[in-house]
């Protein structure tokens, strides 16, 4: 490949057509373009018009700078204005016919466009290969594919018949290869070499290096594409097309500023098409469908014709479920190219966002109708099938994407993925499949299953629907894994998904102990099928994941998120979104922390308008959503309330529940409370503190208490203090007042924390257990919280506590063998034998060192449980580890008696021969 490095520090806008101006112009001319670097359009302008003042200028430097003018005018959207100009010049040269062929393009106006190519072509001038790619553009964009692919192809036959081209011609070339792909994908790699060919033979080509960067952003490669585009804006600041790459970019890696940067391309050129595209697909995302299709309404005005344009025009109906204004847009689209495939790749694309994933499927099938080369069409087809549970026929279509377009690498992480599924097992339910990867399945599935039931049950008699079952589960213990099978590549930070007959998500072994609660995730996401199936999938972000975490608390206490340090600081500096705008915080968000927040704060809106409407108001949403009803309509028929008297209501809410808490973190950093100086920040609750040299003193921390008695920050300090030089007994009223400040923290070091390891260190269970319990009740994710509680309840005899809280306790970790035999030992004291054998089934498939110490202690439980075939099974798999193992020949004989001779094999062939192996799902079943 050619050399990258070199950025010329000014830009040329236009190669010349003839001689070089005169010297007397030269500075003028080249004041007009840096003048145009800086963005000083005005500037360039009035310069450009004096120096075609100068009637010395012979008519080939005058046609030149023309074509400059008209390049200007064009670049800042001044269409009509630069078409003007060049029909007030006549027939001109073809450097001049090919700018108006460009110009009109850009209005849409494809016939006249077409002629004057044709004409061009004719002449065979020196722009004929740039006119040729104009011409294949308009022959494609009408669905002309023949013809179009063979102009194409013409130009990389002139590649290899000429020793020397321009960069423009270059770029041409290499447009053609990118577009050629589809038949040949070697030719990306073609397409990207001829790039590096133009911009090494002119480095200060913006638009070659905008192609590299959208090349690599198509194959998914976002650093690449970043550092090629950040050479495109040394070299042209103000490009709007460098403007909107660096959008599209920045969409791809998830930041928010992507619909800022979009904006800034149209500060440059308000009418933008390819902006007001952009802008309209982030309105679809966002769901707000209104502005999306006003957005493609702005871009129609400019080019009546955009194909891309009518397409999310298209969807803004759709989704919208405006299905007549859908179909005649559908119509319009085919009308002008009937093998448009990129219509319905667009709108397989949209459902996915916004949740229609049946749709999505139907989408891409029409897609692939129209154009069987479609390569991105059978890849949205193999994603989506997978998404909705045709396992097979997605992984076909995939294979199919694949084979077309080597350089997908979502569509080849996804396949890599699917591969990985051989070493998968499953297991069923009534109404579920569950998969796992066989090291953890036989561990997770009993608990997973039985969850999932449980779920489903309570959540259809709430919802007063039951989804299409059976719903498939799916546990990664990668998490990169995960990731991959809901965006197609790595880091997509969430737990869970889901499609609705599917869910995936991390599992337990994913994350690191003690930060993920595996089983509320699960819960979350069956939720979610309930909303998308009560509402036909059209409910909005903000509901469904609200729902989701309001039936995690409802489900276990302590489930679901809870109010933090992080939330009340959002709300007290005015933070929180209006309901107008609280899609924007799962889609959009404008800083990090603002997804979480989001959901914490949608699901106080759903637990708000439960208590003051009742659950049937839930359920109306859900309906009203269904009948396409915008959440401004749906709130006023359901709850009779503008979403502005909501905010006020929500507002009220909140502080009725939190304000002491709030206040208790002190007050905006820029706004001091009374008698105190601004808080460094909400979210450092308690810093660690130790006294040592360079710390502050006790006794200062004692003064700072004293003189903010109300400020929890503090409070904390001072109490973490005390316990670090031994004061636990002073500790415990500063810590206790703590608790009474922010009630709601129970994050690691907290006050509940602390007390809790005073209460232990002074031999206080009780004082002990009440600790603990505070801690569990709000941290969802406190594994050995759960588990030292469990110890306590059980020594000071509650079993029924301590198994209550260690079931719990399987849902954050399950990979602890303390965990179970602690759980075994509670429930063998209720004489709960069924549940002692799960709990045994479970030490069991940790593969433990002592495993035939396992299986004894299962086959125990099991012949408790009355099970005996079972019993024998697990007795006779003890003894094939330790054949001399006599409390398992004892019960093996035992269990041999307690059956008939017929039934029961010959001992001694059996102490002899191969144990019976597990059941396929890793459980021992009688």
């Amino acid at each position: 490949m050619s050399c990258r490095g070199t950025v010329w520090p000014f830009i040329v806008l236009a190669i010349f057509v003839g001689g070089s101006s005169s010297n007397a112009q030269e500075p003028r001319i080249e004041s007009a373009r840096q003048a145009v670097t800086r963005g000083a359009f005005d500037a360039a302008f009035e310069l450009y018009e004096e120096i075609l003042s100068d009637d010395g200028l012979e008519s080939s430097e005058r046609e030149a700078i023309a074509i400059e003018l008209s390049r200007l005018l064009r670049r800042v959207g001044r269409y009509e204005e630069a078409l003007d100009r060049l029909e007030s010049r006549g027939q001109g040269g073809n450097g001049l016919q090919l700018e108006r062929a460009r110009t009109l393009t850009a209005l849409g106006r494809v016939g006249p466009a077409e002629e004057t190519l044709e004409e061009i072509l004719v002449s065979r001038s020196s722009v004929g290969l740039e006119a040729r790619y104009e011409l294949a553009r308009l022959q494609l964009r009408r669905g002309e594919v023949g013809e179009g692919r063979s102009n194409l192809y013409r130009l990389i036959d002139a590649y290899n018949e000429s020793a020397e081209l321009s960069s423009a011609e270059l770029l041409v070339v290499g447009h053609a290869c990118r577009v050629l792909g589809i038949e040949n994908p070697q030719l990306f790699k073609d397409a990207l070499k001829a790039y590096d060919q133009a911009i090494a033979t002119d480095p200060s080509s913006v638009e070659a290096r905008i192609a590299v960067a959208e090349l690599f952003l198509e194959k998914y490669d976002s650093m690449q594409a970043r550092e090629d585009l950040s050479a495109a804006l040394q070299v042209d600041p103000a490009s709007p097309d460098a403007h909107l790459a660096l959008a599209r970019i920045l969409h791809f890696e998830g930041s928010p500023a992507a619909m800022s940067e979009a904006r800034t391309a149209l500060e440059v050129n308000g009418n933008h098409v390819g902006s007001r595209v952009f802008l309209a697909e982030l309105l679809l995302e966002l769901e707000d469908y209104d502005e999306a299709e006003a957005e493609s309404l702005r871009a129609l005005d400019v080019d009546p014709v955009n194909l891309e344009a009518l397409s999310r025009l298209a969807a803004a109906h759709y989704l919208r479920g405006s299905h007549e204004e859908f179909e005649a847009v559908e119509e319009r689209v085919l009308g002008i190219n009937p093998r448009f495939a990129g219509f319905y790749n667009l709108m397989a694309d949209a459902c996915v966002r916004n949740r229609f994933y049946h749709q999505a499927v139907g989408f891409a099938q029409r897609a692939l109708e129209v154009e069987p080369l479609s390569w991105r069409g059978y890849g949205l087809l193999g994603l989506n099938q997978l998404r909705v549970g045709k396992i097979e026929e997605g992984r076909r279509n995939l294979e199919t994407a694949f084979e077309g377009d080597p350089y997908n690498v979502w569509i080849k992480n996804t396949l890599d993925l699917v591969d990985t599924w051989d070493d998968f097992r499953s297991a069923a339910s009534e109404r579920f499949e569950f998969l796992a990867h066989s090291g953890e399945h036989g561990l997770l599935a009993p608990y997973a299953l039985a969850l999932a039931e449980e779920a489903y049950e309570e959540l259809s008699l709430r919802y007063e629907i039951q989804p299409p079952t059976p719903i498939r589960l799916e546990f990664y213990e990668v998490d990169a894994d995960f990731s991959v099978r809901t965006i197609g590549l790595a880091g997509m930070g969430a737990l869970g998904v889901c499609f609705g007959e599917v869910v995936a998500q991390d599992s337990p072994r994913a994350r690191p102990r003690g930060t993920f609660n595996w089983g509320s995730t699960l819960w979350h996401e069956i939720a979610h099928s309930f909303t998308l199936a009560a509402s036909e999938h059209h409910v909005p972000r903000w509901l469904t994941e609200g729902l989701s975490v309001l039936e995690e608390r409802r489900a276990r206490t302590g489930w679901g998120d809870d109010i933090g340090p992080r939330f009340l600081s959002a709300w007290r500096d005015g933070k929180l979104l209006s309901m107008e705008k609280l899609n924007n915080g799962f889609v959009r968000p404008s800083f990090p922390e603002q997804i979480g927040l989001s959901y914490l704060q949608a699901s106080y809106v759903c637990e708000l308008i439960e208590r003051d409407f009742g659950f049937e108001a839930i359920l109306g949403l859900l309906h009203g959503y269904r009948d396409g009803k915008s959440t401004e309509q749906a709130f006023a028929e359901v709850l009779d309330l503008e979403l502005a008297v909501f905010d006020e209501r929500f507002e009220g809410y909140l502080e009725e529940r939190f304000s002491s808490s709030r206040a208790a973190l002190g007050a905006k950093p820029d706004e001091p409370g009374e008698g105190e100086e601004g808080e460094e920040s909400a979210d450092k609750v308690a810093p660690p503190v130790v006294v040592r040299s360079g710390a502050p003193s006790l006794e200062a921390l004692a003064e700072t208490a004293a003189e903010r008695p109300g400020h929890f920050p503090t409070q904390m300090a001072y109490g973490s203090a005390l316990i670090e030089v031994g004061e636990n007994e002073s500790a415990v009223p500063v810590l206790e007042h703590a608790k009474e400040l922010f009630p709601e923290y129970a994050d690691a070091g907290s006050a509940y924390h602390l007390l809790a390891k005073i209460h232990r260190e002074n031999q206080v269970p009780l004082k002990e257990a009440r600790e603990l319990e505070a801690i569990v009740a709000i941290n969802e994710n406190d594994f050995e919280s759960r588990l030292r509680l469990g110890e306590v309840l059980t020594a000071i005899g509650d079993e029924a506590g301590a198994a209550a809280v260690l079931d719990e306790a399987i849902y954050v970790f399950p990979y602890d063998s303390r965990l179970f035999s602690l759980l075994a030992e509670a429930q063998s004291s209720l004489n709960r034998t069924a549940e002692v054998v799960a709990a045994r089934q479970a030490l069991v498939a940790l593969d433990p060192v002592d495993r035939a110490g396992a299986l004894f202690d299962l086959s125990r439980a099991l012949h408790d449980d009355e099970r005996p075939s079972a019993a024998m099974d697990a007795v006779l798999r003890t003894l094939e580890l330790a054949p001399t193992y006599e409390p398992a020949q004892r019960l093996l004989l035992e269990l041999h008696r307690a059956g008939s001779s017929a039934a029961q094999p010959d001992v001694a062939i059996e102490l002899r021969g191969t144990a019976p192996s597990a059941n396929e799902d890793g459980r021992i079943d009688g």
